[in-house]
């Protein structure tokens, strides 16, 4: 009984107001602070994790950082101030550096050149020549010990900017000068993942071509190195066969020698495999519908290790099934695997140190963190984990304010299921109107090929903590369901996301949860896409926000990059449907406002996308603004944008279609035709 009066009690200290109006502590300053993001890990000589921290406080700098000597330091900063590490290869990175003993070597931001440095002493000397600005690039490299060079991918646009070229070469990382890199392989378009035998006899990478993306159908090659460093001998070992679809991607070699890889090659999930040399054949280790890596949108992704020795090693990695992550130890011998029991649900990066290995790691509590962990002298459970770096190291404060998901599967017109992260209001000093129902927002990820996942996002409890309800949805298409899934998209993009993000809304009001009224949608990129696509053919929202989203299909295809440029032909079709599901086409469609921002150096959606739409919409007579952002890229990565675009998007829907004042001082931006 005292329990229950004490919540009772609780319930009536809160204030009365309308959803959406509520005050929070978790503003968009705070959000923006928060939002420092990873950029790949890797190893020192000592043991230590060195690693990419992203600052929006500082311009979005990527800053290499390493693993303090006594816990509870904080990181130390590897690289001078007017550095950055960042490459530009395939306009989305990835596989910036790479560490070796105390040598680290690095693309830097401005020029995209390597650059090679001491850690802990020492300036940093240029590997590469200087190409005058960014037309050739470096990504995803590995020290070669062999042959004392720097084995790496690169992307060459000094002859056509529109169509460069991509090959693995080999750096000279002798200090005295910088040198051209000498061609290893080349003839592909695209290449990735050259992973360097310990003994240095052969090497193992992956390749693909137009028009397919690396998660459709791709190639694992292993070539054999000459007394003087040429690849002689190749040896195609996944992906050659005609018959079959598969996607081989992350080689690595095991301190046994044996290669490993991952492939859906068998059950159409990405799961593990290992390469029996002498007899050329691919041998599964470990089979389950579940997906053990990632789509290869970004280089240098590592979702699994080995943890033990040259006698005997297991591998730490994890899978993802059903909408969260499970990390475990795969014993490839025995074909068993052993979960191991921690607070994370959903795991990125994963790489072994000393008598120990690192996760990228979150939940539904937790930020995304770098994560140590020791395991007992069996190599199967944890005896010791450590949290050693946070995007938001001070979140806790917010936590009596936080919403947690609830993990939606949800029927759609194709009569099968999709799924999708529902996250309620909440906030602890306020509750609702009587029989007021709050206000969606619906966001449609990125990619399309990609995944959202449902972590602790500072961005959602923003929402959700003034008094919407937040729906992150995993429409046909996404990744972490198996190739069927991802599939759905095939021919299909612009209808199937879009119906799904609809049946969502809808599902959600059926069962009583949200204000049909008031039902808003964002995205980004591709997501963006989706969003004005849901706004030009259907009827279900009332507003829209989209972030450097495409609206004219057509353009997307002739202006994009050459990473991406066969991608949407897969997805959309032929010409008809090119022109059929373009929002830029089907203007005349619209009938409730929108806000679009971009910025003006992005690459991969052009800027003359949002202005299309901006300019027929104002035309139309719809309430419409465009805000534009010099100096931003694919995606926002300046602190003071981070936090003016989320408090515009607020304002704008609460203006439009909330009918409440937020509670937040914000100065408001020019909607065109509203008063």
């Amino acid at each position: 009984m005292a329990a229950a009066a004490s919540t009772i009690r609780a319930v009536s200290d809160r204030a009365t107001a309308p959803y959406g109006s509520w005050k929070s502590p978790i503003t968009a300053e705070v959000v923006s602070g928060a939002d420092k993001k990873l950029g790949g890990f890797g190893i020192a000589g000592d043991g230590r994790l060195v690693w990419i921290e992203t600052r929006p406080g500082e311009g979005g700098r990527a800053v290499l950082v390493k693993e303090p000597e006594k816990s509870g330091d904080k990181p130390i900063d590897i690289i001078p101030s007017q550095f950055a590490v960042r490459t530009l290869a395939q306009e989305y990175g990835g596989g910036a550096f790479s560490v070796f003993e105390n040598m680290v070597i690095f693309s830097n931001y401005e020029d995209q050149r390597l650059f090679k440095q001491t850690i802990g002493g020492g300036s940093p000397i240029p590997l590469t020549p200087d190409y005058g600005g960014t037309l050739v690039r470096f990504a995803d490299g590995v020290y070669d010990s062999c042959f004392n060079r720097y084995i790496t991918v690169m992307e060459d646009s000094r002859k056509s900017s529109l169509n460069p070229t991509t090959s693995i070469v080999a750096v000279n990382i002798d200090e005295k000068s910088s040198q051209e890199p000498k061609e290893v392989i080349s003839g592909s378009d695209f290449y990735a993942f050259p992973r360097i035998h310990m003994t240095g006899t052969k090497m193992a990478w992956l390749e693909w071509c137009h028009p397919n993306m690396p998660w459709d159908k791709a190639q694992l090659w292993v070539g054999y190195f000459s007394e003087d460093g040429e690849l002689h001998k190749r040896i195609c070992v996944a992906g050659g066969d005609p018959a079959l679809i598969e996607s081989p991607s992350e080689p690595r070699w095991a301190p046994t020698g044996e290669l490993f890889f991952v492939s859906d090659r068998d059950n159409g999930f990405w799961n593990i495999y290992k390469w029996n040399e002498s007899k050329n054949e691919v041998i599964p280790v470990y089979l389950l519908e579940a997906e053990f890596t990632r789509p290869l949108w970004v280089f240098g992704i590592s979702s699994y290790d080995f943890v033990g020795d040259e006698e005997h090693s297991n591998i730490v990695c994890s899978y993802r099934q059903n909408g969260r992550s499970y990390l475990g130890i795969l014993d490839h011998v025995n074909c068993s695997y052993s979960l191991l029991d921690t607070p994370f649900t959903d795991i990125g990066n994963i790489v072994a140190g000393l008598n120990c290995f690192y996760i990228e790691g979150a939940s539904a509590t937790h930020p995304i963190s770098v994560v140590k962990i020791n395991l007992d002298s069996s190599n199967t459970r944890v005896s010791l984990f450590s949290v050693i770096w946070s995007s938001s190291a001070d979140i806790a404060k917010y936590k009596s304010y936080f919403s947690s998901p609830e993990i939606l599967k949800f029927p759609t017109e194709a009569a099968q299921d999709a799924y999708a992260y529902f996250y309620p209001p909440s906030n602890p000093d306020y509750q609702a109107l009587l029989d007021e129902k709050p206000p969606l927002i619906v966001k449609s990820h990125g990619g399309p090929t990609a995944e959202t996942r449902g972590i602790l996002d500072l961005n959602i409890q923003y929402w959700t903590s003034r008094g919407w309800a937040f729906v992150d949805v995993n429409y046909g298409g996404s990744t972490g369901y198996g190739r069927e899934y991802r599939e759905r998209l095939f021919g299909h993009w612009g209808v199937v996301d879009v119906n799904d993000c609809c049946g969502c809304a809808r599902f959600l009001v059926e069962n009583g949860k949200v204000d049909e009224k008031r039902l808003c949608i964002t995205g980004r990129s591709a997501g963006g896409y989706t969003t004005l696509a849901c706004l030009a053919f259907r009827e279900t929202f009332k507003a829209g926000a989209s972030l450097f989203g495409v609206s004219d299909l057509s353009s997307l295809r002739a202006d994009t990059h050459k990473f991406e440029s066969h991608y949407t032909d897969n997805l959309v079709g032929d010409e008809k449907a090119y022109f059929e599901r373009s929002p830029i086409n089907f203007v005349d469609k619209f009938t409730c406002p929108v806000i679009l921002f971009q910025g003006l150096d992005d690459k991969i959606v052009s800027p003359d996308q949002a202005r299309k739409i901006y300019s027929a919409l104002k035309e139309k007579g719809l309430p419409v603004a465009l805000v534009e952002f010099e100096g931003e890229q694919h995606g926002f990565r300046k602190a003071e944008n981070i936090k003016f675009t989320l408090e515009q998007q607020m304002l704008f829907f609460a203006r439009t279609v909330g009918h409440f004042d937020v509670a937040d001082p914000i100065t408001p931006i020019k909607i065109d035709n509203f008063d």
